[in-house]
Order: C-alpha cells, then structure tokens, then sequence
C-alpha cells in the first residue's frame, strides 16, 4: 500500500489540499454503477478523473461475478490495472470492490496480493475512509453521489439483495437477502439527481415490486412511484426489472392511472416459459409469460416489452426450448436478450443432471436472436415517418453534428438508440424529432 506523507509549504504555511486523480472501472449492471458513483461522492478528499490508470493516485475496479463471463471480465480488468501502475512511483492505489471479492473471499485476495484495498458490497459506507487512509488524504467534506451517466438520466437503486430462491442463480449469496432503502431516502436522492439536470430517473432493483417488503410496506413500489412521479423536473421515469410474479392488475391499474412521467416500459424478466423448465429454475410462483403479456397490453395498450432468456439450463430438452422460441415469435415483444446457462459453483442448478452442450447452448441463442432481430426491425419500421420524443444522451463520437439519443421505449446501455441531429439538439435535452429510418435495433431522426 502506497500512502503519501503530508508536506508543508516552505513559508510554515498549510498548502492547499490535493485534488486526487481518480481512473474508475465499474462492470456488470446499473445497480453496481450506483454503488461506484456512491464511492466516488463519498470520498473525503477532492478528486479529478483520470482517464488511464498511469495517470491516476488511485485506481477503483468495481467487480461483478454473477456468473463466469463477468468473473473472467472483473479478473482481466483488474490484471490490466495492476499491470500499468506496476512499475510506478509512487504506484497509485488499486482498489477492488463488488461482488468479486464477495463471491470468492480470501481466495481471490490470495491471488491477487497487488491490490491494496477491498470493498464488499456490504461495506460501500466505510470504503471512503480506507481509500483516504491509503492515500493520507486530508480530509475535506464528501460530494454526495457523483453521477457518471449522460446529462439526460440516471439510476436510482431503490434495494440491494433477493430474497427469491432461483436455482442457478448467485445474487443472493453475493449480495445477501432483500433490503430495501427508506423511502424519504430515495425521493431526498431522486430529488438532488433531477436538481443536476437528469430528465429521466431509471428505478433499479433485481425485483422493483418486491420493494418495501423487507420494510413491513405491503405497497412499497405504488408508496415510492407515488412520491417520485410529481418530483419537478422529472419528465420520463421507467422500472428495471419486474418480475413476473410482482406484474398485478392492481400494480398496473395503478401505473395507468398515474399517467407521465411513468413510461410503459416493462423490463419483465420471464427466463424461460416452458413449466417444467420454470419449476426447475426455482422461479417465483407466477402467471404463464402469456398471461402476464396479456395483461400488461390489457392496460397499456402502446406496452414497450423486454424480456431476457437462459437457454440450455440442465434438462432443457429440444421441446421445451421450441416453447420458448415459439413464444419469441408470437409475443413480439420489443427488446429481448437470451444467454446460455453457465454452471456457477455453489447453486443448486450446477449439481443438477442432464448438462447441456455448449454448442447446443450457443445454436439456441443464436436461434432466439435472429428470431428477435426480424421482429424488432418489423416493430420499429413502423416509426418510420412518425414524430416521437427523444432524450439525447450524448454526441455521436464519429459524427459531428449527429447525436445519440432514446425514445420512451428504449432503455439506456441495454436497448437500441435513435440517432437524432437537428435544432435543439444537445445531451440532456428532450426534442421532438420525426423518424426518417430504421435499422434492426435502432432508429435514425430529424429534429
């Protein structure tokens, strides 16, 4: 660990405090980008970003490990990192935080003894003080939040943990059970993201209808949207995930009746259709997937879907994955995403029988994506020549005078983008624009 010593100005005078270079790597999904910008605005000392790893005074790599792709990724990232400051001086500081270290403990801190500081998920509040310890940073009064999306939106992270029981997957042996943040808390944040300039607040959770539960709410999510929805400023606010279990009449009647800001964007993670394949996956006791489409159009009739699939989940025969493709082809949802299973030490699923192949797996995914491909391109055709709203996020960086922005049923970093360019057209800001072509997942406009 590198710690630097606090040297006095040669009149006797106290020099003025160090701004601290800070290059940040955050992986794996929003939640954890939350906790990144929590982090950074918690720090003590002022900071500055640095845009490599050499020029920074410290370095954090904020993890995810939810299954191996993201531990192989985490793992590279941080190998990368230690091996540009190595031979520095002094070496910047190299933080590890998330749920890498979670999953696999004094292990991986065996393996990797050139990090100097890790962070559980559990202790994002005490993170700050050990990163200002490690630099011998004065101390100067924290931040808050320090945003790192676009000008247009930002998260907000309204629960940590699960309390559901799927059998493949490692969330809540990462991130524990189900705890929810108080709601004055939420809406005191959403209220400093908006006075920032963000038109669009993001609610994430790996189940937003289970919130409050933990907090004796018996209707936490309708308690909470009924708070932030009048929040001045506020002009698009959209739910990441809904599980299909938490997707009522009574939750949608009430989405309905509340009108804009909400978007009729539904993130409704259904993994598989078929029953036998649902059972196995230990998923929550819910309506088929069909119902639950069915229900949503039944409200909102103008519904923007998406849904994500594992395939090749141990005992996935050929019939069972024809259901799901099936179902991909008449839902016709908006977005979907599909991954192949991947047998993650210490769930219930790596010990089940019948593996499927890996090339099995990768056929099947590819399957449900070309299958996905035509719908979306169908779906957005038929925007061509029509006029919608678009929040830009940021400039083209190839193209000047182009933009990137989204429509309402787009979601930001998962979803397609509208490319819009025209007057009024500048990150952060809203604008009308008509819709001149279309690609497979995206949209191009004129303002």
């Amino acid at each position: 660990m590198v710690a630097r010593p606090h040297i006095a100005c040669k009149d006797g005078t106290k020099p003025m405090s160090k701004i601290y270079r800070v290059h940040t790597i955050s992986l794996g999904c929003p939640k954890n980008r939350v906790d990144t910008e929590n982090v950074l605005g918690g720090l003590p000392f002022a900071t500055t970003p640095a845009a490599t790893p050499e020029a920074a005074d410290l370095v954090v790599v904020n993890t995810c490990s939810f299954i191996a792709p993201a531990v192989e990724e985490s793992v590279a990232a941080i190998l990368e990192a230690s091996e540009a400051i190595r031979e520095l001086s002094p070496r910047p500081v190299l933080a590890v935080l998330g749920c890498l270290p979670s999953r696999f403990g004094q292990e991986l801190r065996d393996g990797l003894p050139e990090v100097d500081i890790w962070g559980l998920p559990s202790e994002l509040d005490l993170i700050p003080g050990r990163l200002a310890k490690a630099l011998s940073a004065e101390s100067a009064a924290p931040t808050g939040r320090l945003a790192s999306t676009p000008p247009s939106y930002a998260y907000l992270k309204i629960a940590e943990g699960c309390d559901h029981a799927c059998r493949y997957c490692t969330i809540p042996s990462i991130r524990g059970p189900l705890v929810s943040k108080p709601l004055d808390a939420l809406v005191e944040e959403s209220r400093g993201l908006l006075d920032k300039g963000a038109s669009e607040l993001v609610v994430v959770a790996q189940d937003v209808a289970a919130y409050g539960r933990d907090l004796g709410m018996k209707e936490g999510l309708k308690a909470l949207l009924g708070k932030l929805l009048p929040l001045s400023g506020l002009k698009w606010l959209r739910l990441l995930y809904l599980y299909p279990s938490g997707v009522t009449d009574d939750l949608l009647a009430f989405l309905a009746g509340a009108g804009r800001p909400f978007v009729p964007y539904f993130d409704i993670p259904f993994q598989h259709v078929q029953p036998d394949m649902l059972a196995a996956m230990g998923r929550p006791k819910a309506a088929s997937a069909e119902t639950v489409v069915a229900r949503v159009r039944r409200h909102f009739s103008d519904a923007a879907l998406r849904s994500t699939f594992i395939v090749g989940l141990p005992g996935e025969k050929k019939e069972h994955f024809e259901t799901l493709l099936r179902f991909v082809n008449e839902a016709r949802l908006n977005h979907v995403g599909v991954f192949p299973y991947h047998r993650e030490e210490g769930t219930p699923a790596a010990a089940m029988a019948g593996q499927v192949r890996s090339d099995v797996k990768a056929r099947r995914v590819e399957a449900v994506m070309a299958a996905q491909r035509e719908i979306s391109a169908d779906l957005l055709e038929d925007w061509v020549g029509r006029d919608t709203e678009v929040l830009v996020d940021s400039v083209h960086p190839e193209w000047p005078g182009l933009h990137v922005g989204r429509t309402w049923f787009q979601a930001p970093e998962i979803d397609g983008v509208t490319y819009v360019s025209g007057p009024g057209v500048a990150p952060g800001n809203m604008v009308t624009a008509t819709i001149e072509d279309s690609k497979d997942y995206d949209l191009v406009g004129l303002a």
